[in-house]
């Protein structure tokens, strides 16, 4: 069985084939990070643009690097949020068109869900699992019970972990995406101690038994040591120990808050192969992964997070979660809408200041 998946909730052009034997046939994924740098961010109509500029492109690469045809493909998966509703729409009317033509199966995937089952598809990782989705849009933390079975237990307040890496980036003078840059000049950080001494960022939420996050007020205590340092050009040393000091205090918030919600799954649970998943775009960020890595060892549970390649948007874990799907008979009409609000876990209490992203 061979699925077709369609990726453009956001600035990601991307298409896949991925089988039921789990095998990644192709997945191609065309960034538009150039047409986007000279704005700091991504605009929406750009992003939508290109994505109906490149898809029919994309999707015949996908099948060419298979070695397929559509006549081999048993279904169509598309990202149908959430996201910006543009590229949403895209990618949308994409996957309809050729399950129309071809008379196949559609199914409209939720983009977060694609990264909750990303470890089924490259580790075979059993429910129930504990997940950590942080991405630039989400930092929530969730118990992936099944296939569209998801129980929130925290979400960001305000600020998601990777909006604040690209923000406090952006006032750092470092360049979009500023989340790698981050990483990479943190490297060059002498005294990681010191480095946090020195700056003293707030560690919103720590300590606190509610399993939410907040990222806002440490965005503007970065904008704040900004402010702090001499005027004129910033100096390398002082960007490079302040993004140390950054990238430290989000691994660990995210280390404490995923710390209580480890212990209440393990507690409510009791599963028989505990394990914490680290997924969404974020999860490339090497400080994160080695702080949860200890917390895992320290509990004895298994820690995972994706290969680097399949972290950032991709359509082969959109392929992979409408096969899931597809095999338990979960399909969509071909009027179904894009939604660029569409959470986890539509069930779980609205929290303040989260508003519909929760």
């Amino acid at each position: 069985m061979n699925i077709l998946g369609i990726e453009s909730s956001c600035d990601e052009t991307s298409a896949a084939i991925v089988n039921d034997r789990k095998e990644i046939l192709a997945n191609i994924v065309l960034s538009q990070l150039e047409e986007h740098r000279a704005f700091g961010g991504v605009v929406p109509e750009i992003a939508a643009r290109a994505h109906a500029d490149h898809m029919d492109t994309i999707i015949r690469a996908a099948l060419s690097d298979a070695g397929i045809t559509m006549s081999d493909i048993d279904a169509v998966a598309s990202t149908s949020g959430p996201g910006l509703i543009g590229g949403l729409i895209v990618g949308m009317m994409a996957g309809k068109a050729l399950a129309a033509s071809r008379g196949l199966p559609f199914i409209a995937v939720n983009h977060l869900e694609g990264h909750a089952l990303t470890p089924r598809l490259t580790d075979n990782i059993e429910f129930p699992y504990l997940l950590l989705l942080v991405s630039g849009g989400h930092t929530q933390i969730l118990v992936a019970e099944g296939v569209g079975k998801y129980k929130r237990w925290g979400t960001t307040l305000d600020d998601a972990a990777g909006e604040c890496f690209d923000k406090c980036g952006k006032m750092m003078g470092l360049p979009y995406p500023a989340g790698p840059e981050i990483q990479r000049i943190a490297r060059e950080c002498k005294d990681p101690k010191a480095a946090l001494k020195r700056f003293g960022l707030p560690k919103p939420m720590k300590g606190r038994k509610e399993l939410d996050f907040s990222f806002s007020g440490l965005k503007t205590a970065v904008r704040l040591s900004v402010e702090a340092l001499p005027e004129g050009d910033l100096k390398r040393e002082d960007v490079a120990d302040l993004s140390c000091a950054l990238q430290l205090t989000i691994a660990d918030v995210i280390k404490d808050r995923a710390r209580r919600a480890l212990e209440r799954y393990l507690d409510e649970y009791k599963p028989a192969n505990p394990t914490l998943v680290l997924s969404g775009g974020v999860s490339a960020n090497t400080a994160i992964r080695e702080s949860l890595e200890e917390l895992c060892s320290s509990h004895g549970v298994r820690a995972y997070a994706p290969p680097l390649k399949l972290c950032g948007d991709n359509a082969a874990m959109i392929a992979w979660a409408g096969l899931e799907r597809f095999k338990l008979g979960l399909t969509d009409p071909l009027d179904s809408k894009p939604m660029p609000r569409w959470p986890l876990d539509p069930k779980a209490e609205k929290r303040h200041g989260a508003g519909v992203k929760a």
